[in-house]
């Protein structure tokens, strides 16, 4: 599996190194060859698990791309980002990482809610 930072300028290493108030949420893009679509969803699944188990882990979401496209983006709402870098962290996990498809390049990121006035809250 590739790592490809959604935005190059500041990627995950570096937003795991900060500290934030508040939630945070992991968006992160998964793009890989159509024949490991079954395999990436196993994956996938076992990850979503272990996360699940971790202390401060609120909710995930896997979305599909329309169409052919063998796109798929994970939300993953966390309480801190201390959090998610414990879990994300963790050698247990790091070592599930293997179990993707070679062609799988994933763009981790993280963000937080933003409050606009009358459209949505944070």
């Amino acid at each position: 599996m590739q790592m490809q930072p959604l935005d190059p300028a500041f990627p995950i290493q570096q937003q795991l190194t900060l500290t934030v108030d508040g939630p945070v949420v992991l968006v992160n893009l998964f793009r890989l060859d159509p024949a490991d679509e079954a395999a990436f969803l196993d994956a996938w699944a076992v990850d979503a698990a272990y996360m699940k188990g971790r202390s401060g882990f609120i909710s995930t979401q896997l979305h599909r791309a329309v169409g052919n496209s063998p796109a798929y983006l994970n939300q993953a709402v966390w309480e801190t980002l201390e959090a998610f870098r414990a879990a994300f962290g963790n050698p247990e996990f790091q070592a599930k990482l293997a179990d993707y498809p070679a062609s799988a390049v994933i763009a981790p990121h993280l963000f937080q809610r933003v409050s606009v006035p009358g459209i949505c809250v944070a």
